[in-house]
């Protein structure tokens, strides 16, 4: 069994590959993140990596303990950055460090695989994730504290069709494993993938 530390590296690792084969105005569009942007969701991956104790702190009390505040901010400290910056820094951070590498790195390789889909679904550019590294990932976003997918999936059975994992009581919601991982993430996009007697349940948690 592979551990999260080293899934989170892999994901990392092919993350900054796929973003170095985008197109420059690739960089630019929009994605699953309402007014994020591909280079913003990019460099937010790695945002907090780079932060000391007291630059966390900083950084929350900037924000004024608002998470979509605290993300802005990590996003517009990098805003001159060029795309090939942002791709070489991503590279030199795949070890989670900080805030990333809690949970084991449970919380880099989820919030990394999350994000990768917000840029590659909208481009039209889907992946084969690596099973283990989903499960994984899936069973951390039920409970994660930004995530909270089990709130979210109340009420419903979700069953991946792709892959050994399954959660929940209820009508089944039925879907591969990435969509039903991006449902629990809170992607509207996502329930286009699913089906199942608890769909429409489950879409009304959004």
């Amino acid at each position: 069994m592979t551990a999260p530390k080293q899934m989170a590296r892999d994901e990392r690792t092919e993350f900054a590959a796929f973003l170095s084969g985008l197109r420059p105005e690739q960089w630019e569009s929009p994605t699953l993140c309402e007014q994020w942007r591909v280079r913003d969701i990019a460099i937010h991956t790695v945002s907090f990596d780079e932060l000391s104790t007291s630059g966390l702190v900083s950084r929350f009390l900037r924000g004024g303990l608002s998470i979509d505040r605290i993300n802005a901010i990590g996003v517009a400290d990098y805003a001159d950055w060029s795309p090939e910056q942002i791709v070489a820094l991503i590279a030199s951070c795949t070890e989670p460090n900080g805030l990333t590498g809690a949970f084991g790195g449970r919380i880099a390789l989820t919030d990394g695989m999350i994000h990768q889909q917000d840029i590659r679904r909208p481009l039209g550019l889907p992946r084969d994730i690596d099973p283990e590294r989903l499960r994984t990932a899936l069973d951390f976003a039920r409970f994660a504290p930004t995530i909270l997918g089990a709130w979210r999936a109340r009420g419903v059975r979700l069953v991946a069709t792709d892959l050994d994992w399954s959660f929940g009581r209820g009508d089944e919601v039925r879907g591969t494993g990435e969509a039903l991982l991006m449902a629990m993430a809170g992607r509207r996009a996502a329930l286009d993938d699913l089906d199942g007697p608890g769909k429409a349940e489950l879409a009304s948690h959004f």
